[in-house]
């Protein structure tokens, strides 16, 4: 096994790790929600210290409910992932595109190596064939 491989497979079950053990473990039971967003526990926790605060703002579009919000954030997260995937991609395909055009510059050159060790033509003729 590569190092590579044994590197992903850590990496992977440390994602793995961190997904299952908040949810094995039970943490934020004693919560009517859970794991709701940061957005909505700081909204609880300003609200609980001062609860005659004013926003500043207010939000562009209101979605209409908490699963379309959710579907919203999917689409979000999915685009970017896209984004990244395509760079990374992009960036893989031109050093395999480059290492390629190294590998077939050096076949060119390599039959020129083996004729330079053994030289051809007038420079490679002795003396008296020259003559």
């Amino acid at each position: 096994m590569s190092r590579n491989t044994k590197i992903n497979l850590v990496l992977l079950f440390a994602v793995a790790a961190l997904a299952v053990l908040p949810l094995a473990l039970g943490l934020g039971d004693h919560k009517k929600e859970p794991f709701t967003g940061a957005d909505a526990e700081a909204e609880t926790a300003i609200t609980e210290l001062k609860p005659d605060y004013e926003p500043w703002f207010s939000p562009l579009y209101e979605p209409p409910s908490g699963e379309i919000e959710s579907a919203l954030f999917s689409l979000q997260a999915a685009l970017g992932a896209g984004v990244l995937a395509y760079y990374f991609g992009l960036r893989r395909g031109r050093r395999q595109g480059e290492q390629r055009a190294l590998d077939r510059e050096g076949e060119r050159r390599a039959p020129e190596r083996q004729a330079g060790s053994a030289p051809a033509g007038a420079a490679g003729k002795s003396a008296a064939e020259r003559d």
